[in-house]
Formats: structure tokens, C-alpha cells, sequence
């Protein structure tokens, strides 16, 4: 049985079968609540806890889909060539959102790790949030973060887009797809991405946009705070 679960293949089958519930859930209750990656990373935190499968074992399949994100998050660009003519006629708004949101979440994060007194490391470590993994291991390192709590930060902030920012879409009524998706990808990166992608391809392709443009613009700021 060890050696059994210890195949990369458990690993890989468990995140399928997890996401397809999540899937399933998500058809039988449509709501931002039943987001399919929150859903899958709950029941997969349930399996690792409660059954033989511990975090080493799962890892060794975890790690290789972990390997897909920087080539998933290319394809987007796709969709953003699709929407290219849109993107010419609104190109400083865009800009301006992005910047605007990247300021905002670094800004928010530092104002609070200084007023809380945190650890230099543990700011470090946070400051990312709000960017794609990929990007944010890279800044974290370089600020001398710890990369476990870095990989947190980035999927708690991606969950809490995923799941709020069409709640806050609705309530505001913001009818404008391309602000909608701006707001997403500055805020939530690729799990937020994913989010918008479900609101329509205006949205999934300005938030893969907002998610490349926030991460070089967090770069930048983030080399002039730790440099």
C-alpha cells in the first residue's frame, strides 16, 4: 500500500477526481460559493489529513500538474490576441487599472504588515499575494520570504477573488466586461482568471491581460522596495 500510494499517478488522480466533484457540485449549485478549485483544494486538504495519503506522497503527483501553470498561463494570451482591436481603444485605461490595482495590493499589504509590526520575512513573503505563483516564488526569494507562506498567500487571495469578485460585480452593477476583468486579474491572478473566464470571454480575456501586466508592474515596485 505505501508503495502504491507513493506513485505520482495517486497524486495526480486524486486533483482529478477532486476537481471533478468540485464540477459536479458547481452544475447542481451554480454560485461563486461553489467555485470548483476552492471546492477540489478543500477535499483534497480533507484526503491528505484523513486517509494514508500524507502531503509528501500527494506531492509527488501535486508537483507535476504544479508544472502546467506556466504553459496554461500562456495559453491565455489567446484569448487576449482575440480581443485585440478591444484592447488598442482602451489600452491607458488598462494600464491605469493594472497600475492602480498593483499600488493597491502591495500598498494595503505593506500598510498592514508595518502597522501589525510583522517580521521582514513574513512581509516579504506576503507582499506578492496578488500575482501569479510563478512570479511571486521569484519576488518572494528575492526578498527573503519563505516560499510555503508565499504559495499560501497566492491561493487564499486567488479564493477570495474567485468567490467575492463576482458577488461584488453584481451588487455594483458593473456592466462593463473589460473593467469587470481588469479588476479580476489585477486582484485574483489565474484563479481569479479562471472566474472570469465563466463571466464571459471579454472578461477571461482582460483578466489574463490584468494578470500579466500586474505581475510585471509588481515586479518592478517590488525590486525598488528590496533592492
Amino acid at each position: 500500500m505505501e508503495a502504491f500510494l507513493s506513485l505520482p499517478a495517486v497524486g495526480i488522480v486524486v486533483s482529478i477526481i477532486c476537481f471533478g466533484i468540485g464540477c459536479r457540485i458547481r452544475e447542481k449549485l451554480p454560485s461563486p460559493l461553489t467555485n470548483p478549485l476552492i471546492i477540489a483544494n478543500i477535499l483534497i486538504i480533507l484526503v491528505v489529513i484523513y486517509t494514508p495519503l500524507t502531503i509528501e506522497r500527494y506531492r509527488k503527483g501535486g508537483d507535476i500538474i504544479t508544472m502546467f501553470i506556466i504553459p496554461v498561463t500562456v495559453i491565455l494570451a489567446l484569448r487576449i490576441y482575440r480581443q485585440r482591436e478591444l484592447l488598442k481603444a482602451n489600452i491607458l485605461p488598462v494600464f491605469a487599472g493594472c497600475l492602480a490595482g498593483s499600488l493597491a495590493s502591495l500598498g494595503s499589504a505593506l500598510g498592514l504588515c508595518r502597522l501589525l509590526a510583522v517580521d521582514p520575512v513574513v512581509t516579504a513573503s506576503l507582499l506578492p499575494k496578488s500575482v501569479t505563483t510563478a512570479i511571486a516564488l521569484e519576488l518572494s526569494a528575492r526578498g527573503g520570504g519563505l516560499a510555503g507562506l508565499t504559495i499560501t498567500a497566492v491561493i487564499v487571495t486567488g479564493m477570495f477573488s474567485a468567490v467575492l469578485s463576482p458577488l461584488l460585480i453584481k451588487t455594483l452593477r458593473l456592466k462593463d466586461p473589460l473593467a469587470a476583468g481588469i479588476a479580476i486579474g489585477t486582484s485574483g491572478h489565474a484563479i481569479g482568471t479562471a472566474a472570469a473566464l465563466e463571466l464571459g470571454e471579454v472578461e477571461g480575456a482582460m483578466s489574463g491581460l490584468a494578470m500579466a501586466l500586474s505581475g510585471i508592474i509588481t515586479s518592478l515596485l517590488f525590486v525598488l522596495l528590496f533592492r
